[in-house]
């Protein structure tokens, strides 16, 4: 009869395991083992990237390169290391708003002459701009409104978000989290 209780012990054990397991795995998988693509069209130079920049949790070098090309001072030519954490937030937007749509870059990096010649504009350009260190997008979504993507980028509470709604446009970065 012991044997029958320690057996039946152990099997409620593997159930609740398998059943937390079924649970567990599917957001591990999702986000370490699967891969991660982004889809951008640049509102400025006319052209698209669309590049797998994380493959089983890890990061792959020749893409992140491309990216940093495409999103680029599109005025100057210069490039900066876009931060990696960036593309995983608006990829974890996107996702959040069950969408694989294409991103619609308005701008990216910018370099301190260009952000400069912003600000003297009149722009509503910060001083010390997220842009200059490759930590903000300034986007649209095909097919998602854009208050939609401001929504959902305030939820996930990852940085900042301000909303451009003459301009029809959301920026987004790694920043400390506030919004505007």
């Amino acid at each position: 009869m012991s044997s029958i209780n320690i057996n039946l012990t152990n099997t409620k054990r593997f159930i609740r395991v398998a059943l937390l397991m079924a649970v567990l795995l599917p957001l591990n998988t999702a986000s370490s083992i699967g891969e991660r693509s982004l889809s951008f069209y640049h509102t400025h130079t006319k052209k698209t990237l669309d590049v797998t920049y994380s493959v089983g949790g890890e990061y792959v070098e020749s893409a992140l390169a491309e990216v940093n090309h495409f999103l680029g001072d599109f005025r100057t030519g210069d490039a900066t290391l876009i931060d990696p954490e960036l593309l995983d937030l608006i990829y974890d937007i996107r996702a959040s708003l069950n969408s694989n749509g294409t991103f619609e870059v308005i701008s990216a990096y910018r370099s301190p002459e260009t952000n400069e010649m912003l600000r003297k504009l009149g722009r509503g350009v910060a001083k010390k701009s997220q842009h200059l260190i490759g930590k903000a997008i300034d986007v649209r979504l095909r097919n998602i409104d854009s208050i939609d993507l401001r929504d959902a980028a305030i939820k996930i509470k990852r940085g900042g978000v301000g909303y451009y709604k003459k301009s029809d446009f959301v920026h987004i970065d790694t920043g400390r989290v506030r919004r505007w």
